[in-house]
């Protein structure tokens, strides 16, 4: 009887130390060993990392500015985020990180990003810094070639990545799956 009740007493004590996560619709990518920060610059010219964005919750999406269908569908999603999300949308940062630096200049990227909201930012880097960033989030993208060497266009990865306000990698978010399911998952990491 005594071990028993040792052992429902150890079982308790581990249940209520156990660290509750929160219930996330999207992917919870809470400790991966990638997606760790980046080095770049924002569309006015002044080199940012993650760092620059702690104490906001940062959703960061990898596209280009010529994109027909995937880039302005999820910067249009996010847009709607940000209204539903009311006052709170004052602690969240969108980053739009360019997979074309050829073609998006920092003038373009001022222009696009904030187009969908004043406060989303729009980020590059030389093809290096491109690759490199893109490597370290695992973010797969290639160019198509077009009927012109101007026109290519861009196969990509079509989902973001959400950090809270610390820094941390935390979710995935789905392309296309509409604002009602980010903004459950923003206000659990606002909350």
């Amino acid at each position: 009887m005594k071990k028993l009740f040792a052992a429902l007493c150890m079982l308790f004590v581990l249940v209520a130390c156990s660290e509750k996560r929160p219930a996330f619709t999207n992917t919870d990518i809470t400790g991966i060993d990638y997606a760790k920060g980046f080095s770049l610059k924002d569309h006015t010219g002044k080199p940012v990392t993650l760092e620059s964005y702690k104490g906001k919750v940062v959703v960061m999406f990898f596209g280009f500015t010529q994109c027909p269908d995937v880039c302005p569908t999820t910067m249009s999603e996010m847009a709607a985020v940000m209204k539903e999300l009311g006052p709170q949308s004052d602690q969240v940062q969108v980053l739009f990180v360019t997979l074309d630096p050829e073609r998006d200049t920092s003038e373009l990227l001022a222009q696009y990003a904030p187009a969908f909201d004043k406060r989303f930012v729009g980020l590059y880097g030389t093809p290096a810094e491109i690759a490199t960033t893109a490597k370290e989030f695992k973010v797969f993208y290639q160019k198509v070639p077009g009927k012109t060497p101007d026109t290519y266009t861009i196969d990509h990865t079509a989902g973001s990545y959400v950090f809270d306000k610390e820094g941390r990698v935390r979710l995935f978010l789905r392309h296309n799956q509409g604002p009602a399911p980010i903004v459950h998952d923003l206000k659990l990491l606002l909350s």
